[in-house]
């Protein structure tokens, strides 16, 4: 469990690399929510890391278009 400033850095991190993502893609988002948690649960809670997760799971994330 991550306490709420932590929480709220992955909540900001999220959002912003999933800017472009419509919320009805909710398998993508949700990819890249696990990916960015998972790293922060590794210990890596570096805004400039996180996003860089991000944005590397977010070419690999599952989309109804593909």
């Amino acid at each position: 469990m991550f306490d709420t400033e932590t929480t709220a850095l992955l909540r900001a991190v999220l959002d912003e690399v999933c800017e472009s993502v419509s919320h009805r893609e909710i398998g993508a988002r949700t990819h890249v929510a696990s990916k960015i948690l998972e790293a922060a649960t590794r210990g890596e809670v570096s805004v400039d890391g996180l996003r860089q997760v991000g944005r590397d799971d977010l070419s690999h994330a599952p989309t109804m278009w593909r």
